[in-house]
């Protein structure tokens, strides 16, 4: 049986966890336009779908975490062309040996690599894919959870709204569901 109560305690539990509240509809509407106008360097456009996805859920909770939540369990970034070729991906630190000297990657960060000989029709974009969130469940009457990261201006915008200090130490993840 569904009690929003009950998740976000759920939420309140996980380790790193500093705060947990759901997200009002003025600051969803404003997290909207801004996310609409994210470019990453050199002009390339992100499209933070994750995000689009949780605006079509009943429910946004928002967590604000710090260095001690787990991490996502898949990339939170991918590169692609906007003809769906995966151009590079997020590694996290369990997957680096797949990618250690490899001549077929580009490292463009201790996190992220590309994959230079894959070119797209057309341009490129950051993919902010919906990432899933298995702690919240049916089991809590909650279905088609997503989970996402905010832009760094929305991470801002959230933590301003709600009187949080704006800490690069921590950062808010957003998990939405609808009531099943």
């Amino acid at each position: 049986m569904f009690d929003i109560d009950a998740v976000l305690n759920l939420l309140k539990g996980m380790d790193g966890v500093e705060h947990v509240f759901l997200l009002d509809d003025d600051i969803l509407e404003r997290l909207r336009e801004e996310e609409s106008k994210v470019k990453a360097t050199l002009d390339i456009d992100v499209v933070n779908e994750g995000f689009n996805q949780a605006l079509k859920r009943d429910y946004v909770a928002c967590i604000v975490k710090n260095k001690g939540f787990r991490p996502p369990p898949e990339p939170t970034v991918i590169l692609q062309g906007d003809d769906g070729c995966l151009m590079g991906l997020e590694v996290f630190p369990h997957q680096l040996h797949e990618y250690e000297g490899r001549e077929d990657v580009v490292w463009l960060s201790d996190t992220f690599v590309v994959f230079p000989e894959v070119r797209p029709k057309g341009k490129e974009i950051f993919l902010m894919p919906p990432v899933s969130f298995p702690e919240v469940n049916e089991g809590l009457g909650c279905t088609k959870v997503v989970s996402c990261s905010p832009s760094p201006t929305s991470d801002k915008m959230i933590k301003d709204h709600y009187g949080i200090e704006d800490d690069p130490k921590v950062a808010s993840i957003l998990v939405a569901f609808d009531r099943a």
